[in-house]
């Protein structure tokens, strides 16, 4: 829990994000963990995602925006993923941070940016998944998520595991017929909100994967764990779903030999493929969710 603790804190150091972001040396971690800087570069990763029967979901990387014009740049720049996604015909989604619309700014501007970008998705037949991020977000978050799918019926929401309130937060969302994407958690959160052991975080996980295949509508289960893996596909058996009842989701780069046992065995596997110049703070997150990710990249960069 240290190296988490220590990477999370890292995650949030302005000065060092700026340099990273902006150093010739990060760029073998783009190019094995991120999509690119631009959309042409994810678009061009969905493409053979696409032909490797593989869903996406794009995530244009940004978040806790302070100013109107930032905001700005975020819906305009999902407005375009949306029109070229549909334009090349891809069977994407695209995911969505709330502070990436300016929801530390204003709440009420935060949704009019979000529902210009549902509205676009729903006209193409695309899914927007609302990404949770800290504690103190999420029920800004989900009341969002409720509003906006009753009006348009195109969201996903996310629940996250290690937080205490989690089943009570799914069981609501299941009994409204919204979709859930299932996560661990990648946020610094103290214990009084959330579980401060990984075994109690994968308990949970567990638990809210049953409830999810009983009663949810279409789930998502975002986890690189094998174990978890098994687990939801045992209960699916049991349960009588079908692969086409239900999706893995793991980040783009983390796990290919996973990714393709899962492709291999018939199960829906999407990729979540972030591109954009503000890479960081996701990055760091990454391995601060799964430490052995850090010893994962560090392999990897040696092996080119």
């Amino acid at each position: 829990m240290l190296l988490r603790s220590l990477l999370l804190f890292l995650s949030e150091r302005k000065r060092l994000r700026k340099w990273v972001e902006t150093s010739r040396l990060a760029r073998p971690l783009t190019s094995r963990f991120i999509a690119g800087q631009t959309l042409d570069d994810a678009l061009r990763v969905c493409t053979r995602l696409h032909r490797e029967g593989v869903l996406a979901t794009l995530d244009r990387l940004g978040e806790s925006v302070t100013s109107p014009g930032e905001v700005e740049a975020s819906r305009e720049g999902y407005l375009e993923a949306v029109a070229r996604v549909a334009g090349l015909g891809l069977p994407a989604s695209f995911s969505i941070k709330l502070t990436h619309f300016g929801l530390d700014i204003s709440e009420e501007t935060c949704r009019g940016n979000v529902e210009r970008v549902v509205q676009a998705a729903r006209q193409q037949g695309k899914v927007v998944e609302v990404d949770m991020e800290s504690s103190a977000h999420v029920d800004r978050t989900l009341r969002l998520v409720v509003d906006l799918h009753q009006a348009y019926g195109n969201l996903r929401g996310v629940i996250q595991a290690y937080l205490y309130r989690s089943e009570e937060d799914l069981a609501m969302l299941c009994e409204r017929r919204i979709p859930v994407r299932l996560c661990k958690g990648a946020y610094q959160e103290p214990a009084s909100v959330a579980y401060p052991t990984k075994r109690a975080v994968n308990a949970s996980f567990a638990r809210l994967t049953r409830i999810l295949l009983e009663r949810g509508v279409y789930p998502g289960f975002a986890t690189h764990d094998a174990k978890l893996i098994r687990l939801a596909r045992d209960l699916a058996g049991e349960l009588g779903i079908g692969a086409e009842g239900f999706e893995f989701q793991m980040l783009y780069g983390i796990r290919r030999d996973l990714e393709k046992e899962l492709v291999k065995a018939g199960c829906r596997l999407r990729l979540y493929v972030p591109y954009g110049i503000h890479w960081y703070p996701y990055f760091m997150r990454r391995l601060a969710e799964r430490p052995a990710n850090l010893l994962f990249l560090l392999r990897n960069l040696v092996r080119g």
